[in-house]
């Protein structure tokens, strides 16, 4: 076998392939033998006859097919491997010579990784991110807890307020006819949330239990159900319960309650190094962010769109299992939001571009700084995993081939990579 490559546009080449008189034989043996047992010819037995006769009977191309399709698949990959080619797509396969006692010949053409020509990515302006912690935000973070460690006390002795969760009755009218779908009993509804349209829920602050009431709302125009958009709509309510949130004292005792600490004090200063870890860790996300997209606007390159295809089919693939594992199926998601999977794939095609982009750069500059993955940082990285999923370190070392092993090296370049921008950025 013997293959020659011819470089196209857009990351494309043409592999001409060929294959041995002698491969093509037993390619057509193969096709024979697969097909013998359905061929039945006057004198002989079913699958009896011999090969001879049934391409006298039928021509010498019966089996041509088959026997193209026994040897194509080896001698592509051959050729792959010969000239170490990163293959992205599927293979479009043209036959060009075909013949028992000849040479086979065919074109493979391929989309493959593109080659990066690096711009400037070392000295890259990035913008510096304040992550100093207010008061405010601690505050803030001290009163979400408070929230979280919060008792529901029955209201009876006030009117609504904001944030009171309210149970009503309700009947929606349109131009005086109850309408689909606007009716409902013993209905759970916290005031301020913006679960209802329009200023429905303003309407019922003051309101006591026992009041029967009418609201006046307008329904959006971009309102999901057709009949309704724009639609001056009005509601009868009746108010059967209020009941509010009691908020625990924001002081020691509270601290001994909800966490390691004896004091409020300590608390805060806890929430202060946590805020500020994670802003930290958010300023960086930030800054790799700004960089990349600066290093790839400054390198060249010409992505085949496959790649940006196969990107927007991951995405799909793992949006998918993110919904299965909220009990939902992609379909049924799609369907609650109106979309379609044409739609769908067109929202993600902006950031698959970016990321099939950026991690080609990354590659390319791993690659000139000729950044190494050791065996340590691979050890590192599998213990990691091991923890996220709940696994045995053995377990999983077990569990991962020589392939996924590269490809997590890999990742790990990339990611040294990116690190390398941001060490040799300038912050302005």
């Amino acid at each position: 076998m013997s293959a020659k490559v011819e470089k196209l546009e857009n990351s494309k080449v043409k592999l001409t392939i060929e294959v041995s008189s002698e491969r093509f034989e037993e390619g057509l043996k193969a096709a024979y033998n697969k097909n013998k047992k359905s061929i039945q010819l006057p004198g002989f037995r079913k699958g009896k006859a011999p090969r001879h006769m049934i391409e006298r009977m039928y021509g010498k191309e019966v089996f041509y097919e088959d026997a193209a399709n026994h040897v194509i698949p080896d001698a592509y990959e051959a050729a792959i491997d010969e000239h170490k080619l990163e293959v992205v797509s599927r293979p479009e396969i043209d036959v060009e010579q075909i013949g028992a006692g000849e040479t086979f010949i065919f074109t493979a053409t391929v989309a493959v990784k593109p080659e990066v020509e690096l711009g400037e990515y070392k000295g890259l302006e990035a913008s510096k991110v304040d992550v100093t912690i207010a008061d405010e935000e601690v505050e803030e973070e001290l009163k979400k807890r408070a929230e979280q460690n919060s008792r529901t006390i029955e209201v009876t002795d006030r009117a609504v307020e904001k944030d009171d969760e309210v149970t009503i009755d309700f009947e929606g009218f349109v131009n005086g006819e109850a309408f689909e779908g606007g009716k409902g009993e013993d209905y759970p509804l916290v005031i301020g949330s913006g679960s209802f349209i329009d200023n429905f829920e303003d309407q019922l602050i003051g309101k006591n239990i026992g009041d029967d009431l009418e609201v006046n709302v307008t329904f959006p125009e971009e309102y999901h159900v057709d009949e309704l958009k724009g639609q001056p709509a009005l509601f009868k309510v009746n108010v059967k319960a209020i009941k509010a949130k009691e908020l625990p004292e924001l002081d020691d005792e509270f601290a001994k309650d909800t966490s390691d600490f004896d004091t409020l004090a300590e608390l805060k200063e806890d929430i202060t190094k946590t805020l500020a870890s994670k802003k930290e860790d958010s300023a960086k996300q930030e800054q790799q962010d700004e960089l990349l997209v600066k290093a790839v606007e400054n390198a060249k390159m010409e992505v085949p769109a496959e790649m940006f295809d196969n990107e927007v089919d991951n995405m799909v693939s793992n949006f998918a299992n993110t919904m299965r594992y909220q009990g939902l199926s992609l379909e049924q998601y799609l369907g609650m939001t109106g979309g379609n999977m044409a739609t769908f794939r067109d929202s993600l095609k902006d950031e698959a571009e970016k990321r099939v982009k950026g991690r080609l750069v990354l590659e390319a500059i791993a690659k000139a700084e000729a950044i190494e993955v050791s065996e340590e940082d691979l050890d590192e990285e599998m213990k990691k995993m091991a923890e996220m999923y709940n696994m045995e370190l053995a377990e999983l070392t077990k569990a991962v081939g020589e392939h996924e092993k590269e490809n997590i090296k890999a990742d790990l370049a990339t990611r040294k990579a990116l690190d390398l921008l941001v060490e040799n950025a300038k912050e302005v």
